[in-house]
């Protein structure tokens, strides 16, 4: 904006001179044609200037362009790849201000206030967004092992191969790595942002700044050493660069601290200890470790455990399913964790996420101390309640879970629909409240949760269930359903209950649940005697 107003300032003072009478003399005439070829000149530069103004809104007219029309050929599949759903965030953010910037003057700043403040059926993302689907992407890569590379390409399982990355983009994802002081995944993305930004004619991302973001995050890294090779490497780049002369000096200051504290009383650098290599067992891995090679389908039940599961058929004596009994598949014995097949039909499904989709809220966990519903980011998704008075349907889903289990449905909490966003997921919990959780589920009055019953609505890439003690997973299959037992029969929680959602790598996760409790079930499932009965 600074270049259209130095203009209008000078053309100022060529056509507002003081008063000098030039009509009355022909040499003073004479000097009006040096003026008008001054004119010329600024108004040359200052249609320049426009022609390139306007051929960077062209540009990204026509990028805008072809990611909707990419997308409109077939929209559930193009948003079910989280590049793309990324990058139409980044869109109508960091991009969508540059647009702005661009077209703030004159129609355009009539354009862009119709557009974003006077149309109530839009809806722009905002930065918390951008930063939200920036995270998602990067919890992809680490839980799913994508290489950075790989990612950028657009290459991810399950999806449609989606637009590559340009160096502007790993740039932007670099910064909100930076911005939540994740400076492994800064690293990361910088260095493939300035790899790009080399390849590239048209240059999305400015290399020296490129640069300093990455010197900086290696140096954060621990890696003073490199930090100081890429300032050089920016010093070369920019010369008078403002910050980059004083950060090379502190990192050399820094590198000539962490040399001292290396050498001991005789000047030798100590010889760094080596370690033997050896085979973990399943129990001694991690619970984030464990959590994260199940999503990624490695198995690691006990061969003689997986073994023992069976398939048959179920009707739990009800008869109705004497007639019709259901495909039951043990997904682990104790405790017993169970799948239903083929439970909910395509149009029961869709009948579901109808009601439920105006509904949808940030799903909430409770905290255990207040007892009071809080947004968390270790649980990443949208809910909704449905009470079986909203439609026939919902009733009918209660009473098919009434049947099946043979639990009542009258204390149960309604049925909880939830959609997974980019990356959605939710970490390892558990669905009870323990002995500490005073304050949880104290105002429904209907005891602990006995026992949990999910159903899966959509088919998806990612997205298992997996219950990391046991070294269990369950993948996501429309139309299927879970279910297992929270409690003991001692009323005692089952700590090895304890599961999580995994990311949902690409697709559109849909799931309703129901929470059943313990009122009710008296004389349905009798108490045990013992702790782990």
């Amino acid at each position: 904006m600074f270049w259209l107003m130095s203009i209008s300032m000078y053309i100022s003072m060529l056509v507002l001179p003081a008063k000098t009478d030039m009509f009355t003399a022909i040499i003073d005439l004479q000097k009006l044609l040096y003026t008008e070829a001054e004119i010329i000149k600024t108004l040359e530069l200052y249609l320049k200037a426009e022609e390139q103004r306007l051929e960077k809104v062209r540009q990204l007219r026509q990028e805008y362009g072809q990611m909707y029309q990419l997308a409109s050929q077939d929209m559930e599949s193009f948003i079910a790849n989280p590049v793309n759903a990324y990058l139409l965030v980044k869109r109508l953010t960091a991009d969508w201000k540059n647009v702005e910037y661009l077209m703030l003057e004159g129609e355009g700043k009539n354009l862009i206030e119709n557009i974003t403040r006077n149309r109530d059926d839009l809806k722009f993302p905002d930065d918390d967004d951008l930063n939200g689907a920036a995270v998602a992407l990067l919890r992809l890569q680490d839980t799913y092992k994508i290489d950075t590379s790989v990612l950028a390409k657009g290459y991810i399982q399950g999806t449609k191969h989606s637009s590559e990355l340009t160096a502007g983009d790993c740039f932007e994802l670099g910064r909100q790595s930076y911005n939540n002081e994740d400076f492994y995944h800064t690293v990361l993305w910088m260095q493939e942002a300035l790899e790009r930004a080399e390849e590239e004619i048209d240059k999305t991302a400015d290399a020296a700044e490129v640069l300093e973001y990455l010197a900086y995050a290696t140096y954060k890294q621990g890696n003073t050493r490199h930090a100081l090779k890429l300032t050089s490497n920016l010093l070369k780049l920019v010369p008078d660069h403002p910050r980059a002369g004083g950060n090379k000096i502190f990192f050399e200051n820094s590198l000539q601290r962490s040399e001292k504290k290396k050498k001991g009383d005789d000047g030798d650098v100590p010889v760094e200890e080596t370690y033997m290599e050896f085979k973990r067992s399943v129990y001694d891995i991690p619970e984030r470790e464990k959590y994260e090679m199940l999503c990624r389908g490695e198995k690691l039940m006990n061969k003689i455990e997986e073994g023992k599961l069976k398939c048959h058929y179920y009707t739990n004596n009800h008869p109705y399913y004497l007639l019709q009994p259901v495909k039951e598949e043990e997904a682990f014995l104790r405790p017993r964790i169970v799948m239903y097949h083929n439970i909910l039909s395509d149009k029961e499904i869709e009948v579901v996420k109808t009601l439920a989709t105006p509904l949808l809220k940030r799903a909430t966990v409770q905290n255990y101390k207040s007892g009071e519903l809080e947004m968390a980011n270790y649980r990443i998704c949208k809910s909704a309640w449905l009470s079986n008075q909203e439609h026939e349907i919902v009733a009918k889903i209660s009473q098919r879970i009434e049947d099946l289990t043979g639990l009542t449905m009258s204390t149960a909490e309604e049925l909880q629909v939830v959609n997974y966003g980019i990356g959605g997921h939710y970490e390892p919990h558990f669905d009870f409240s323990r002995r500490e959780e005073t304050n949880a589920f104290q105002s429904l009055g209907t005891g602990n949760r006995i026992a949990t019953w999910l159903n899966y609505m959509s088919d998806v890439e990612g997205g298992a269930t997996v219950f990391p003690h046991i070294s269990v997973a369950v993948w996501p299959k429309k139309g299927s359903a879970a279910f297992w037992y929270n409690l003991f029969k001692s009323g005692e929680g089952d700590m090895l209950t304890r599961h999580a959602a995994c990311p949902v790598l690409a697709g559109s996760k849909w799931v309703s649940n129901k929470w059943i409790h313990e009122r009710g079930q008296e004389f349905r499932r009798k108490c045990g005697l013992h702790f782990t009965d």
